[in-house]
């Protein structure tokens, strides 16, 4: 995947073409080759609140996504208002992801609404905001900030390194956070090697990792102990990434 990215200033530069891998699958087709698609420019910072209903989502070729292009993880999909899993409820880590598209800065935020209902603490949901990441056929790397929809004592807030192949990863932090609500903005940021996670704009954790300085921000989601019905039942209603300046 490559995209073509204009000279303008950082802040308004416009994205304006994307390369994308394709599957064919209602004809049941091998991987093709990559397929050059023009995409609706899009603008850094980058914010949406999900305007369309996709499965998978793509808003015109902005999102690459863990099944679509990485074949071993979930897709993430859209209706108005919500972004959210595709997951089956098997764990797996086989997680809902979807990473934005073009060239980043490596100092990255990334702020989204959480959607939060019918908690269940028997059923592990979680909303994920990824900093640095790639996705490619059978690998995904970069960090993952994840957030426990719970608020009962079973809730948590880590900080996970994804190494590439499927169910490769390592936990860089691991605290219980104050719980998750509906409506609560759920916040993640990397500077140099230093990761920070936010929610309501109260710092959670924070931790340090040096194994990625490029890569992408994004999104995901982890369904364990539910079904596909649940998956609406958690997701975030708006999403900003922005770049940092380098110190």
């Amino acid at each position: 995947m490559a995209l073509c990215r204009s000279s303008v200033n950082p802040l308004s530069r416009i994205l304006f073409c994307a390369q994308v891998a394709f599957f064919c699958i209602s004809c049941g087709a091998p991987e093709g080759p990559a397929s050059s698609v023009f995409s609706t420019p899009i603008q850094v910072p980058f914010k949406t609140n999900f305007p369309l209903t996709e499965n998978p989502i793509s808003e015109n070729n902005v999102w690459i996504n863990g099944h679509a292009v990485g074949k071993e993880w979930s897709d993430v999909q859209s209706r108005p208002g919500l972004v959210f899993s595709t997951e089956s409820g098997k764990g797996e880590y086989r997680d809902a992801t979807a990473i934005l598209a073009g060239t980043w800065s490596p100092n990255q935020s990334i702020q989204a609404t959480v959607h939060s209902v019918n908690q269940n603490s028997k059923i592990y949901e979680e909303v994920e905001l990824r900093l640095r990441s790639s996705v490619s056929p059978h690998k995904i790397t970069g960090y993952e900030v994840n957030f426990r929809c719970t608020s009962d004592g079973t809730q948590y807030v880590q900080i996970v390194r994804w190494n590439g192949p499927l169910g490769k990863f390592s936990y860089i932090a691991n605290v219980t956070g104050p719980g998750l609500h509906d409506g609560d903005v759920v916040k993640a940021t990397i500077t140099g090697n230093k990761i920070a996670a936010y929610i309501n704009d109260m710092l959670v954790v924070q931790a340090a990792d040096s194994s990625f300085y490029s890569g992408n921000p994004g999104l995901g989601f982890y369904n364990q102990g539910g079904t596909f019905a649940n998956n609406s039942d958690f997701g975030f209603s708006s999403f900003l990434a922005e770049e940092l300046p380098t110190n």
